[in-house]
């Protein structure tokens, strides 16, 4: 996927800490500043080791950077970049659902929107997102998670693994207009398919994940994973076609290049902190400090975390 890569190269996105120096024509921040930032430095158009966040200093960008209120640790803080711009290139994007962006007064729109793994990074930012837009939220999750995704705006919360989880959002989706849908999990598109192509409104599925080639490949792994995945999107699109339904992948830094990253983290993000319109979510998990506790992290992340995110303080 970043074959543009060279390496060394520096990897990571979400990065939380002190601004220690600006640049010549940077106005927003000043030395000293609490902020949290998005390190794109792995887009192909940037490709920038610089703007990796896996280290001590880092090359933010002032329109995917945000200060962050002295009550939010950096340790809290640092869940959001990734997550945000994920879920805000999926709901705001030309490209994608081009829903209206957020803003802190909102107008209702009378729309739903329905974002399928909501306790999952990327949806506690979708569903903050969603409600700070103006749009109803519905959202897919284990039952443990259902206060938290609530807490975060959701209006409906629905258990994944039910098996009736599809015929019951398209029971509570009668009547509704449908803002479209955000998509994170194996099996997600499929189901939220279904699910618009039952729904009066916008009929299109923003996806952040893919689908899962199980059980993985232990040899020729790239070659098997592409065919796998080119052959299981051909089979999407023409379903969609059937059904009514568009679909298209996002990609997290996108954001830079389109004005998205700058509505959300510099015109949006820092009084949704401050005033507590937008909170931190999920749950950091920290599991070690300094930069050699990265391995671990991605090890720990691997076998999986439920409603958190893992963190390294350095």
């Amino acid at each position: 996927m970043y074959t543009w890569l060279k390496h060394p190269s520096i990897l990571g996105y979400d990065v939380a800490g002190e601004v220690v120096e600006v640049g010549k024509d940077v106005t927003r921040f000043q030395v000293g500043d609490r902020v949290v930032g998005f390190a794109v430095g792995t887009d192909e158009k940037v490709n920038d080791p610089a703007e990796g966040a896996f280290q001590e200093y880092v090359v933010l960008r002032p329109d995917l950077t945000s200060p962050v209120p002295s009550s939010l640790s950096y340790e809290a803080a640092s869940v959001i970049p990734l997550g945000l711009s994920t879920a805000a290139a999926g709901l705001f994007q030309e490209d994608t659902l081009a829903l209206h962006l957020p803003s802190l007064s909102p107008k209702p729109t009378n729309q739903t929107l329905i974002v399928w793994g909501g306790s999952t990074s990327v949806g506690c930012n979708a569903i903050q997102l969603g409600v700070a837009a103006g749009y109803e939220v519905f959202t897919t999750c284990s039952p443990s998670n259902f206060d938290l995704v609530r807490r975060l705006g959701a209006s409906k919360a629905f258990d994944y693994r039910s098996k009736s989880v599809v015929p019951d959002m398209i029971n509570a989706m009668k009547g509704k207009t449908a803002a479209g849908a955000l998509t994170m999990g194996d099996g997600a598109a499929e189901a939220c398919m279904q699910i618009l192509a039952k729904c009066k409104g916008n009929k299109f599925v923003a996806m952040a994940t893919g689908p899962l080639l199980k059980p993985e490949p232990k040899s020729l792994v790239l070659l098997r994973t592409a065919v796998y995945f080119v052959s299981w999107m051909v089979a999407y699109k023409i379903k969609g076609l059937f059904n009514g339904v568009k679909s298209n992948f996002i990609f997290s830094t996108s954001v830079t290049h389109n004005g998205v990253g700058k509505a959300v983290f510099a015109d949006f993000l820092p009084k949704a902190l401050e005033n507590g319109i937008f909170v931190a979510s999920p749950e950091p998990f920290v599991v070690g400090k300094g930069l050699e506790a990265i391995q671990e992290a991605f090890s720990i992340q691997e076998k999986g975390v439920s409603a958190k995110k893992v963190v390294v303080s350095l």
